[in-house]
C-alpha cells in the first residue's frame, strides 16, 4: 500500500495563504475581545470581575513559563530532559493553547474559471475550448486520411511508403506493416472506409505473406504486426467488450492470423540455449539465428512481452507468456547499475555485454515495459509479478541520481548517458527516443488514473511526486527540442550546453528561442523521421494532469508536420535537416507516423474516456491492449470476460 505523505496542516497552500501558526497572546485576545463571549461578559459585573481575574491567572501563568523555560542551547547545556518542574509547566501550557485555539480557515470554493486560472486544472475544458480542440482533432484525422492516400496510391502492400519517389519499400521483412500498423489508427478514428481496406488486405495477403518470408526481425515483427493485429482484434469486438470497427474481416481472423505469426516468432526463444531469444527469425521455416554481431538488444528482448501475454490471454494457450516472462525472471537476477542496464545482452550467455547505459536505443523500452507488464499482470493473484514494479522503481531513482542533468544557462533537464557504464563517464546527448520518458513517469506515479484523483484518494508516495515532476520538466525539454529549430521539428539527438560540455555554432537555427544556446544539434543528428515519442508523452501528460499546455504543444507540433513534412501527392516525408529552411526531405515515411505519431496526437486532442489509460496499456508501437482483471489468470487457460 502507498504511503502517504508527511503533510500537516502548516503546509497546505489556498488561494494566496496558507494556513499560519498563531501565537499563544493572540489567541487569547482574539478569544476574549472578538468574540460573543465580550458582549456577554462586560454586560454585568460577575462577568468583568471573572474576565479580569482570567486575565490575571493567565497571565501569572505566561510569565511562569517563560522564565521556566530557557532556549535549547541552555537545555542542552542544563540537561532540560531531566527538569519535571519545567516539563509540567510546558504541557499546562501547551493544554490551554488547544483548548483555545480556533479552527483554522478553510479554503474557498473556487468555480471551475478560477480553478484553471489558479494553476488547478479540471480536465472541463469550456464549450468553445471543445469545440476548437474537435477542429483540431479532425484535423488530424484529415492528416492520417492523406498520409494513406499517398500509400494505398503507391505502396499498398509494401512495408513503407517513399512519398518522393511515389513508390514502395519493404525493410521490415515484407509483411505490409503499414497495413497492420495503421489499422487500429483507423479503427479510432472512425474511418470505415481504411479500415475495410486495410483489414480486406491483410484477410486475402497476410497469411500468405508470413508463411513464404524470410528474415524478419523479432522486435520490429512483435511490436508492429503482432501488436497491430492483436489490437485490431480488441478494438473490432474480439473481447466483446466494445467494437470500433463496422467493417472489415471478424475479429477472429485477426486472432488466428496473430497466433500463426507468434508460433513462428517463438522460435526465437525455443532455439536460443538461454532465455534470451535470438533476434533474427526466418519465418518460412520457423527457426531463428542471432544477429551478425551474435548479441541482442536490451530493449529488444524485454519489448515483447505485453504483446505475448495478451495472446495467451486471448487464445488460452500459455506458451506464449511463459516464454515472454522468462526474459524479465532472468533480467531480475542480473548486476545493475543502480537499477540501470547496460544496452546489449548475449543470448548464449545470458550476460550484458559491454557497459554502456542510456535510455536512447537499445535501452528505451526495457524500463517503459517494466512498468507496462505489471500494469499489465498486477491484478493476478499470487502472479509474484512485484518484482517488475521494483526493478522499476530502481531503475527510476537511478536515472534520477545518475542519469538526469540541468542546461546552462537555462536550466532545462534532460536525461544523459553513461558510455562507460558509470558517472564519470556521463555524455549530455539525449536522442529523441528517451521523450519517452516523461509519458512513462506519469504512469507509472499514477497507474494512468488523473493526478487530482490519484492525490484526492492519497494514492501518491513522495517517489510518485518526485517522478511526475521529472516527467514534466522532461517533457518541457522534450518540447523545446522542437521549438528551438528553424523548423519546429526535433532532431533526432540532441547534446546539452553543461559546465563540462560545450560546442559553438551549433543552434537550432531558431533564434527566438530563449533555448537556442541550451541546445546543441550536431550536423549528423539533424534529421527528423516523423517520431511519435514527445507526443506521445505530451498525450499521457495531459491526460493525468489535465494541463491543457501540453495539448498546445502537441497542437505547435502538428502544424509543423503538416507545413514541411507533407507531400502533396499523398503521404509525408521524414527531413534531413530541421535547421534550415526550407528543409532537404528524405524519402521516407515510416510505418509509425500513420501507427503512432498521429493517434497520440488525435487521442490528445479528444475526449479523454476513449482508451482511458487506467483500463488500457498501449504497446510500444501505441497499439493499446485492454487492462482486465478476469483475462489475465495464471497460465492464461481459464478465459473469462471481464469489464471495462
Amino acid at each position: 500500500m502507498s504511503k502517504s505523505l508527511p503533510y500537516s496542516v502548516k503546509d497546505v497552500h489556498y488561494d494566496n495563504a496558507k494556513f499560519r501558526h498563531r501565537s499563544f497572546f493572540k489567541v487569547i485576545t482574539q478569544t476574549l475581545f472578538t468574540s460573543d463571549m465580550k458582549r456577554e461578559c462586560v454586560s454585568c459585573s460577575t462577568g468583568k470581575f471573572l474576565g479580569l481575574f482570567m486575565i490575571f491567572g493567565l497571565a501569572c501563568l505566561m510569565l511562569t513559563h517563560a522564565s521556566k523555560t530557557p532556549s535549547v542551547t541552555d537545555g542542552l547545556s542544563k540537561g532540560l530532559g531531566t527538569n519535571e518542574e519545567q516539563k509540567v509547566v510546558t504541557d499546562v501550557g501547551l493544554r490551554f493553547k488547544k483548548l483555545l485555539r480556533r479552527a483554522p480557515r478553510l479554503p474557498p470554493r473556487l468555480s471551475g474559471d478560477e480553478k484553471v486560472s489558479s494553476g488547478i486544472f479540471t480536465g472541463k475544458p469550456n464549450e468553445h475550448d471543445e469545440e476548437k480542440w474537435k477542429a483540431r482533432q479532425r484535423n488530424v484525422k484529415e492528416a492520417f486520411t492523406h498520409a494513406w492516400s499517398g500509400y494505398k496510391k503507391f505502396a499498398m502492400g509494401y512495408d513503407e511508403l517513399l512519398p518522393l519517389s511515389m513508390q514502395g519499400f519493404d525493410g521490415l521483412g515484407g509483411l505490409g506493416a503499414t497495413v497492420v500498423d495503421s489499422l487500429d489508427t483507423a479503427m479510432i478514428m472512425g474511418l470505415e472506409e481504411v479500415v475495410s481496406e486495410a483489414g480486406s488486405w491483410i484477410e486475402s495477403n497476410l497469411l500468405e505473406r508470413i508463411s513464404q518470408k524470410g528474415d524478419v526481425n523479432l522486435f520490429e515483427t512483435t511490436i508492429r504486426v503482432l501488436g497491430g493485429l492483436l489490437s485490431a482484434y480488441h478494438l473490432s469486438g474480439g473481447d466483446q467488450d466494445m467494437n470500433l470497427a463496422n467493417t472489415g474481416p471478424k475479429p477472429t481472423i485477426y486472432l488466428e492470423i496473430a497466433k500463426n505469426l507468434a508460433d513462428r516468432l517463438l522460435s526465437a526463444f525455443t532455439s536460443s540455449p538461454t532465455p534470451i531469444p535470438y533476434s533474427d527469425v526466418l519465418l518460412k521455416n520457423s527457426s531463428a539465428h542471432p544477429a551478425s554481431n551474435l548479441l541482442s538488444s536490451t530493449s529488444e528482448v524485454s519489448t515483447l512481452q505485453l504483446e505475448f501475454n495478451y495472446l495467451s490471454a486471448i487464445s488460452g494457450d500459455p506458451k506464449y507468456k511463459t516464454e515472454g516472462m522468462k526474459v524479465f525472471a532472468h533480467f531480475k537476477t542480473l548486476p545493475k547499475v543502480e537499477g540501470l542496464v547496460p544496452i546489449y545482452i548475449s543470448p548464449h550467455s545470458g550476460e550484458f555485454i559491454g557497459q554502456e547505459i542510456r535510455l536512447g536505443s537499445r535501452g528505451d523500452s526495457y524500463y517503459e515495459y517494466l512498468i507496462k507488464v505489471w500494469l499489465q499482470l498486477r491484478s493476478i493473484q499470487d502472479g509474484n509479478f512485484t518484482y517488475l514494479y521494483d526493478m522499476y522503481e530502481e531503475a527510476m531513482r537511478g536515472v534520477r541520481h545518475l542519469l538526469v542533468q540541468k542546461t546552462i544557462p537555462n536550466e532545462l533537464v534532460f536525461v544523459g548517458e553513461l558510455p562507460g557504464g558509470s558517472k564519470g563517464s556521463f555524455s549530455p546527448k539525449m536522442d529523441h527516443l528517451v521523450c519517452f520518458l516523461p509519458g512513462t513517469l506519469a504512469l507509472g506515479a499514477t497507474k494512468g488514473i488523473t493526478k487530482e484523483k490519484a492525490m484526492k484518494d492519497n494514492l501518491l508516495t513522495i517517489e510518485d511526486f518526485e517522478n511526475l515532476k521529472l516527467a514534466e520538466d522532461l517533457a518541457k525539454t522534450c518540447f523545446e527540442m522542437y521549438s528551438v529549430t528553424s523548423t519546429g521539428l526535433a532532431p533526432e539527438i540532441a547534446y546539452f550546453h553543461t559546465k563540462d560540455f560545450y560546442e559553438d555554432g551549433l543552434g537550432g537555427g531558431n533564434q527566438s528561442s530563449e533555448y537556442v544556446n541550451d541546445i546543441i544539434i550536431k550536423f549528423n543528428d539533424r534529421h527528423n523521421l516523423l517520431r511519435p515519442e514527445t507526443v506521445e508523452s505530451l498525450f499521457v501528460l495531459y491526460r493525468i494532469t489535465q494541463d491543457p499546455k501540453y495539448r498546445e504543444w502537441g497542437w505547435q507540433i502538428f502544424q509543423s508536420f503538416e507545413k514541411y513534412t507533407k507531400v502533396d501527392s499523398g503521404g509525408y516525408t521524414s527531413l534531413n535537416d530541421v535547421t534550415t529552411l526550407p528543409p532537404q526531405r528524405r524519402d521516407k515515411m515510416e510505418t509509425f507516423f500513420l501507427g503512432e505519431t498521429l493517434k497520440y496526437l488525435y487521442l490528445l486532442f479528444g475526449d479523454s474516456s476513449v482508451i482511458p489509460l487506467d483500463k488500457f496499456v498501449f504497446n510500444t508501437e501505441a497499439h493499446p491492449f485492454p487492462i482486465k482483471d478476469a483475462i489475465y489468470l495464471e497460465g492464461g487457460s481459464n478465459i473469462m470476460k471481464g469489464t471495462m
